[in-house]
């Protein structure tokens, strides 16, 4: 009998902490569904309002594949996931979400695939939950900073981003195809009336490390004005 009970304690303890668990990871925050308006765009342009995020950033000038771009993207995830460990410690995790870049070039009045890549400027950001507090975000950095070594670290910054009313456009494809998805962006710009109102804006749903280039996805996006 005592056998019986012990087992039967036993069960329920298991059967407790299964629950507890299946708790745990039900709460983990995926932003791409939390934010899903943010994260989703159709294959055709779309006029759409982008409401106010919470961002870590970095900025920097010059080409994608070079050194200093890396060391930024590093730095960025560094403090991102520094942000993701604390959150978890507090009873709140969450998924560290997409990569995202903001580009521009110094003339706006010329064709910025004209312009030369080492030219090029780019904030990365990465999203986070809206609960992150200030005090989260130093704390992060000075971890981060600890760990890594980096001179980067301490460029990443901490900002709210609201982009209004915006043109957007899920390109499926390799990067070097994209002109081909501006240009109907563009078209559908000049067909409503519309301008660009911002820096030409980047969502890299795919990990381009591991997709191949022909299935990355990317939103495109452009805020714009009357």
């Amino acid at each position: 009998m005592k056998t019986y009970i012990n087992l039967g304690w036993l069960l329920l303890i298991t059967f407790f902490f299964d629950i507890q668990l299946t708790h745990i990871t039900m709460n983990k925050l995926d932003l791409t569904k939390v934010f899903k308006r943010y994260y989703t765009a159709a294959s055709v342009p779309e006029l759409v309002t982008i409401e106010k995020g919470l961002f870590v950033t970095i900025t920097g000038k010059g080409d994608p594949n070079g050194a200093v771009f890396a060391e930024c993207t590093a730095a960025l995830y560094a403090v991102a996931y520094g942000i993701k460990f604390s959150s978890k410690q507090k009873g709140v995790d969450f998924t560290v979400s997409k990569l995202e870049g903001f580009w521009w070039v110094d003339n706006y009045n010329v064709d910025p695939l004209t312009v030369p890549r080492d030219q090029w400027h780019y904030e990365l950001a990465i999203r986070l939950p809206d609960e992150v507090t200030q005090q989260q975000f130093s704390e992060s950095v000075l971890s981060a900073e600890k760990k890594k070594k980096s001179a980067y670290i301490r460029e990443v910054d901490f900002k709210h981003i609201e982009e209004g009313w915006s043109v957007q456009l899920l390109h499926t494809g390799p990067f070097s195809e994209e002109p081909v998805s501006l240009k109907k962006m563009d078209d559908f710009m000049q067909q409503q009336g519309l301008q660009m109102n911002g820096r030409h804006h980047e969502i890299y749903l795919s990990d381009f490390r591991k997709t191949a280039p022909e299935k990355l996805k990317t939103i495109l996006r452009h805020p714009v004005k009357k």
